[in-house]
């Protein structure tokens, strides 16, 4: 666990994937990883218009190309994953430019690690017996408690030997738009959930928002309560970590088979043992996302290189982050002078 702790957050490599045009996004991602003592290394982004026909694989004469933007963002994303495979890391953090986090990310990364356990662990002292007993492949009945473990008393499990975040996991997606809990329904997504209370990181109510509706965090639990669990429906690939098996199926199931959807929902698919992709991949999440966009003050426009913003001229007076309380961007001033008087973008009213 003390790995976290490290300057690439218990990761082998922190990559960060931007357009090399974007000076100005690769300047507040470099500052920013500096304040918060983290090393990183950058993947250039990738034009869609680059990308030859030839260089997209299709699964039959009537499969149609994706826009640029989607093209783009898959193969900028597929070289990050390529990098992982080709040096052979036993695992890395893939952030895109413009993502941003609290201050205290390590804390937030300690406790997603001892979900993780809970999740994906076999139970202290009983191999191949785990908390979930829906898990690894997602059949199986339903835990009697109703799939729900309560973070501060969390089951003993084995303690991990090839990553402080588990054994046995291939990805972990925790920069994102929005993530459903796990459908009862499924029969190739584990169905347990750890639930955290009183999560003083996690914002206010009112300051929540997901693409996935409904959402059933804010609408079902207390304010400040934080969820990790399998993932299920994620949207928007700001953050993920892969391990060195799950780079290596990623590659063979996103890169090499058809590109028939955009980026995020092809993980989804690998995840998820849909579209023709292979079940059984081991993907772990949390609510709310720990890693999210950064808006800068300026243009909307300049939010994004691959989908319209602020086609009518839009202005954003003020910079913020997504639902991030202790953000680093916003209290870069402070870090750097060494005070601890930090802006809570969402207090408690």
């Amino acid at each position: 666990m003390g790995d976290i702790c490290n300057s690439t957050l218990g990761f082998e490599k922190i990559f960060i994937i931007g357009l090399p045009s974007r000076s100005d996004r690769r300047d507040g991602i470099v500052l920013q990883a500096a304040l918060s003592g983290i090393q990183v290394e950058f993947i250039d982004g990738v034009l869609g218009k680059d990308v030859p026909d030839k260089a997209i694989p299709m699964a039959s004469p009537d499969s149609k190309r994706l826009d640029d933007g989607a093209i783009g963002c898959w193969r900028a994303h597929m070289n990050a994953v390529r990098e992982i495979v080709h040096r052979n890391l036993t695992s890395a953090l893939i952030l895109e430019d413009d993502a941003d986090w609290d201050i205290r990310i390590r804390d937030q990364l300690r406790d997603f690690a001892l979900a993780a356990h809970a999740l994906t662990q076999p139970l202290r002292g009983r191999p191949g017996v785990y908390a979930d007993p829906t898990y690894p492949t997602g059949s199986g009945d339903e835990p009697v408690t109703g799939g729900e473990m309560d973070f501060y008393h969390l089951p003993a499990t084995e303690p991990p030997t090839t990553s402080p975040y588990g054994d046995d996991w291939d990805l972990l997606w925790i920069g994102h738009c929005g993530m459903h809990f796990p459908f009862p329904q499924s029969k190739t997504v584990p169905k347990a959930r750890v639930i955290r209370v009183a999560d003083e990181t996690v914002a206010p109510k009112k300051n929540l928002w997901t693409i996935n509706i409904p959402f059933t965090l804010k609408e079902k639990y207390p304010a400040h309560t934080r969820a990790y669990h399998h993932v299920q429906e994620g949207v928007c690939t700001l953050g993920y970590a892969l391990s060195r098996r799950g780079a290596r199926r990623l590659l063979r199931e996103v890169a090499l088979r058809e590109v028939g959807a955009p980026y995020d929902l092809l993980l989804r698919a690998y995840c998820e043992g849909d579209r023709g992709r292979a079940p059984g991949r081991q993907c772990l999440t949390t609510q709310p996302s720990l890693f999210h966009h950064h808006r800068a003050a300026g243009p909307v426009s300049a939010m994004s290189d691959i989908s319209d913003h602020g086609r009518n001229g839009e202005f954003r007076e003020t910079a913020m982050t997504d639902m991030v309380r202790w953000s680093v961007r916003l209290n870069a001033d402070a870090l750097m002078e060494g005070r601890t008087d930090f802006v809570d973008q969402y207090p408690d009213e």
